[in-house]
C-alpha cells in the first residue's frame, strides 16, 4: 500500500500532494512504490485493465439485438452491413478490407438507396471496441435524432460488422448521403476499453482520406457525454454543411462559439 511521504527531520507523516490529483482523472498517477517496485494492487489493476482492453478487441457485436434496440427506440429503417472482413482475425490482420464493403452488402445497399436525399447518414460500426457500440450507440443515436434540425432528413441507420472508419464512405456513396456520420468503437486504452468515436465526412465517396474528415473522441459517461458529443457533431455538420467541407479545412469552434453565446448572456 502507497504511504504519504514522511519529513525525515520530524517522521510526521505529510499528506501526498498528488492524492486529490487522482480523484479528477482515470489516468494512472500516484501509483505509490514499495521498494524499487509497484505495489501489488496497482500490478493486478494494470493486468486487470489489459485484460479487459484485450478482450473489448475480440468481443462481436449482437448486431440483431443492436438492431431491435434501434428500431424500437428511434422507430427508423436499420440496415446491417458487412466488411470484406468475414471474420474477426481477418479484420486485424487485414485493415484493408475492413475498408471494403462485402459483394452482399454492396448489393443490398443499391436495393435500400432511398428516393428522398439524406442530410446527414448515421453509421454504427463495431470497430476495435465493439463493447463501446453496445454501452453508448444507441443513447448517442438519440440525442442525435433529439438535436438534429427538423428539415434535415437522417434516413436510416446503418450497423456495420468488421468494420473501419473509411467503410462509411463508401455506404453514405451508395445511399446518396449529403453527409456521413460514424459511431465506431475505437482503439481501448488502459482506462477506457468502451470509448466511442465519431467520424464526419462531408460528400462521402470511396477514396477519402483521413484529412477529409473530422473526429470526435472518447464519448462516453467518463469522457464527453452524449449530449455534449451530440451537439459537438450537430456544430460541425452545420459549418459542413454551409462551407460544403469536412477534415483538415474544418475547424471544430463549437466550444467557442458556446463561451461567447455564454458572455453575452444568450
Amino acid at each position: 500500500m502507497h504511504q504519504p511521504p514522511a519529513d525525515p527531520s520530524t517522521g510526521i507523516v505529510s499528506e501526498d500532494p498528488w492524492s486529490q490529483l487522482k480523484s479528477f482523472t482515470q489516468a494512472r498517477i500516484a501509483l505509490g512504490r514499495v521498494g524499487s517496485s509497484l505495489p501489488t494492487q496497482e500490478v493486478l489493476d494494470f493486468s486487470l485493465s489489459h485484460a479487459l482492453a484485450r478482450d473489448a478487441v475480440h468481443l462481436g457485436l449482437d448486431t440483431q439485438a443492436l438492431m431491435a434496440q434501434i428500431q424500437a427506440t428511434l422507430s427508423v429503417e436499420v440496415h446491417q452491413v458487412q466488411s470484406k472482413a468475414t471474420d474477426r482475425a481477418s479484420y486485424l490482420l487485414r485493415p484493408d478490407w475492413g475498408r471494403q464493403l462485402s459483394e452482399d452488402s454492396v448489393l443490398h445497399l443499391k436495393a435500400a438507396k432511398p428516393k428522398q436525399a439524406i442530410d446527414l447518414l448515421l453509421v454504427v460500426a463495431d470497430g476495435l471496441s465493439s463493447l463501446a457500440i453496445k454501452n453508448h450507440a444507441l443513447p448517442l443515436l438519440q440525442e442525435i435524432h433529439a438535436q438534429a434540425p427538423a428539415e434535415w432528413h437522417l434516413g436510416p441507420v446503418v450497423i456495420a460488422s468488421q468494420a473501419r472508419v473509411a467503410l462509411a464512405d463508401e455506404v453514405g456513396e451508395m445511399l446518396g448521403a449529403n453527409m456521413v456520420a460514424m459511431l465506431i468503437g475505437e482503439r481501448p486504452g488502459l482506462s477506457s476499453p468502451d470509448s466511442l468515436g465519431i467520424y464526419l465526412t462531408h460528400q462521402p465517396r470511396h477514396g477519402r482520406s483521413d484529412a477529409d474528415r473530422n473526429c470526435i473522441s472518447n464519448v462516453r459517461p467518463d469522457g464527453l457525454g452524449y449530449a455534449a458529443a451530440a451537439k459537438k457533431l450537430l456544430w460541425l455538420a452545420k459549418e459542413a454543411n454551409r462551407l460544403k467541407l469536412s477534415g483538415v479545412a474544418l475547424k471544430d469552434e463549437s466550444d467557442v462559439v458556446m463561451v461567447q453565446d455564454a458572455s453575452s448572456g444568450q
